[in-house]
């Protein structure tokens, strides 16, 4: 196999310069990964305790599962692992270019304006505030925060790549590149909102269209946050802690090229056996599949690098993280297609398979790396030696049985979910009809989960200890002295060049390039959903939601209800006999954003409007167990006692209008007047029934909403 390494070919060489490399800038978000890898794992763990101990939340809103699992997710994807990113891609980028950063001023700003973000994200969550997208739950105005710090972080990346003394751009600043162009395209889209105010906006994009953009934005996030630039890092910090060259040059441009341009076509296996056109479902599965070529290209071409030093994996912890990181990789881009598998899709979605899945690859790839990454850099950069590989190895094996006794349970508890869901009686009815059944076989799962997850958190300060011993016993290099060759403009080709050589010399011929790969998916699989009126069919009983169902739904939606609920009954014998008429494309239309959820902790609300009376849901919402008992769910007590703020109304509906909702015009200016009428009856029918309450509380909105879920085919039945 063809080889090569981080020195590329001889060039013609220019005067030589001397320069210094910005460590301290690396040193910046390596700590904040750390502390917000600390921070995440242990929201990750209250949360996980709180499926089986609800209680825990203390009966305090922003301690509740549904507004922290936002946290948790947002915490360790883009506060641990996006502090890892920048750290790794700014330690690599500046040797792989033998140049400084491009500006010291944007480093600081994009650092500080990352942490800003995330702390803006850590008091927001929690306080309700939230578009209710998964993984994209920011509010507008941090939204265009992130897009001003990516911005700010791209010129600093590609001013450095335009300054570089290296002419050939290494493979790793390739996935980089591609790193930086797909987020940017995949945040600007998936973001368009219109604000009802600083902190409320609704989706521009309603129901089917909403989902396919949410999930064409949550896969792809996945793809091109958590995954390529943790490969732009395999393909730089591998070799350098193994000391060998890349196992494949071809192959890693394999590698890159193939998984890019298939990577964007993959999002609709979110959503198979959905309201979503089934020719989009299909390019989903089978673009799914194809993928397992080049992430496994990549997964060989990682591990192969390791030929000839095997012996290491024995002796040296930073080679240990890493080749458990890059076999997770390899694991979960395995599955990932798997569940891509209509008839496997059938059984794991809505279970806990797919939170195993995730966790594989958040626990496995990307912490495992980001811990061998800084298990190399700080003694680099402290110019000493790891204080303790004794401590790194306990560290290693508690976190890895932290991976195996959090993954086991949650496969256990997805298949079995998925068996019982679907499991009928000889008679032909469903033998477990009570879906609280389902959940409480799989408690002990999620105990289990919990001890892998703490062993998983608790690792962690291990590495800190370890760490922090490091650094006190050398010397912090802040600013590391470096020479090499000025690039001159003259090329001199030296023996036999690939083709591919002539883009890696040449960034915007290589931008662009990889724009048009990544672009063509989603452009495929977005424009005919939008463009070909038969992909959503229109029904004449479908209305939009009543000033009060409308407040109703932002409540619904603060609290994180789609974190545990769907609202999609999939076209199976088994979710209509439980739920009833399955779900409609053409049901949506009027949802900003749409709340199909990922995972069904509890069941499938889409056909609960009218199936209880107002009085169930308000002692539901106030005590889950006494109305089911051995119930896992959260109370709600504060929504008994909150005022629910009306003067909010006339901007949401103006809002709503905007995005193509048709109430008429001139409607935002009475449609308190409808509120209130409505939140009369629903409070009145309550007092009737024995729960006084007044029609200006939360609870009454929440309840008119859910009564209307569904309810439009009902009616039309």
């Amino acid at each position: 196999m063809e080889k090569t390494s981080v020195a590329h070919e001889p060039q013609v060489a220019g005067r030589l310069e001397q320069f210094e490399y910005d460590n301290g800038i690396v040193r910046k978000f390596a700590i904040a990964s750390v502390i917000f890898g600390i921070v995440g794992m242990l929201v990750g763990v209250i949360i996980a305790i709180q499926l089986y101990m609800p209680a825990l939340n203390l009966n305090i809103p922003w301690l509740t599962f549904g507004r922290i699992r936002p946290l948790h997710t947002n915490a360790v994807i883009f506060a641990f692992v996006g502090n890892g990113i920048f750290m790794g891609l700014y330690y690599s980028l500046q040797r792989l270019c033998k140049a400084r950063l491009f500006s010291d001023t944007l480093s600081n700003i994009h650092f500080w304006g990352w942490q800003l973000i995330i702390v803006s994200a850590a008091i927001t969550l929690p306080l309700g505030i939230t578009s209710g997208k998964e993984y994209a739950e920011l509010e507008w105005p941090i939204d265009i925060a992130i897009a001003l710090v990516w911005i700010v972080f791209g010129i600093n990346m590609f001013g450095t790549i335009i300054k570089r003394r290296e002419r050939h751009m290494y493979v790793a600043i390739w996935f980089y590149i591609a790193t930086w162009v797909t987020v940017t395209m995949l945040h600007v889209v998936n973001s368009l909102a219109i604000p009802a105010g600083w902190f409320k906006s609704y989706s521009v994009f309603a129901g089917v269209q909403d989902a396919l953009v949410q999930w064409w934005y949550g896969h792809n996030a996945v793809a091109f946050f958590l995954t390529t630039p943790y490969l732009g890092l395999m393909y730089y910090f591998m070799p350098k802690a193994a000391n060998r060259p890349v196992y494949s040059y071809r192959l890693s441009i394999i590698h890159f090229w193939a998984l890019i341009f298939l990577y964007i076509w993959a999002g609709p296996h979110h959503l198979l056996y959905s309201a979503l056109p089934d020719w989009a479902q299909s390019l989903g599965s089978v673009f799914s599949i194809m993928l397992i070529a080049p992430s496994w290209g990549g997964m060989i071409n990682g591990l192969l690098t390791l030929r000839g030093v095997w012996d290491k994996v024995r002796e040296e912890p930073v080679i240990k993280f890493m080749v458990v990181a890059v076999t997770a990789y390899g694991m979960a881009t395995f599955e990932g297609p798997m569940l891509s598998i209509k008839n496997v899709n059938a059984l794991s979605h809505f279970t806990d398979w797919t939170i195993a899945h995730v966790h594989i690859g958040a626990l496995g790839w990307n912490g495992f790396l980001t811990f061998g990454i800084l298990y190399w850099l700080v003694p680099k950069m402290w110019n000493t030696t790891l204080y303790s590989k004794k401590l790194a190895n306990a560290h290693f094996w508690l976190g890895f049985l932290g991976i195996v006794f959090y993954a086991v349970p949650m496969y256990w508890a997805g298949i079995t979910q998925g068996l019982m869901w679907k499991q009928f009686t000889p008679e032909g009815t469903l033998q477990y009809f009570n879906f609280l059944e389902t959940v409480t076989q799989i408690i002990p799962m999620y105990v289990i989960r919990s001890i892998g997850g703490t062993m998983f958190f608790a690792s962690m300060f291990i590495m800190v200890y370890n760490l922090i011993k490091t650094a006190k016993q050398g010397q912090f290099v802040a600013d590391e002295k470096a020479e090499a060759p000025a690039l001159t403009k003259e090329y001199v080709q030296h023996g036999q060049s690939y083709y591919h050589r002539l883009i890696e010399r040449k960034p915007l011929p290589f931008i662009v390039l990889t724009l048009i790969a990544v672009a063509i998916g989603g452009i495929l699989e977005i424009v005919p959903t939008f463009a070909v009126e038969s992909n959503i069919p229109t029904i004449a009983s479908v209305k939009p939601y009543s000033p009060l169902e409308l407040q109703g739904r932002d409540i619904y939606i603060r609290e994180g209800c789609y974190t545990c609920h769907s609202q999609l009954v999939r076209p199976f014998r088994s979710e209509t006999e439980r739920y009833g008429e399955y779900s409609k494309a053409g049901e949506y239309v009027y949802d900003h954003p749409f709340q199909w959820g990922s995972k069904r902790t509890g069941p499938d609300l889409h056909r609960v409007g009218g199936k209880y009376t107002n009085s169930w849901h308000y002692s539901h919402m106030m005590d889950p167990r006494a109305i089911s008992p051995g119930s896992i769910m959260p109370a709600y007590p504060w929504l008994f006692e909150n005022s629910l703020d009306i003067s909010t109304t006339e901007k949401k509906i103006s809002a709503m209008q905007i995005v193509g909702v048709p109430y008429e015009k001139g409607y935002e200016k009475v449609a308190n007047n409808d509120l209130r009428a409505q939140a009369t009856a629903v409070a009145g029918d309550l007092t009737q029934n024995g729960f006084p309450t007044t029609p200006d509380k939360e609870i009454v909105a929440l309840i008119a909403y859910l009564q209307r879920l569904g309810t439009d085919i009902k009616v039309k039945q």
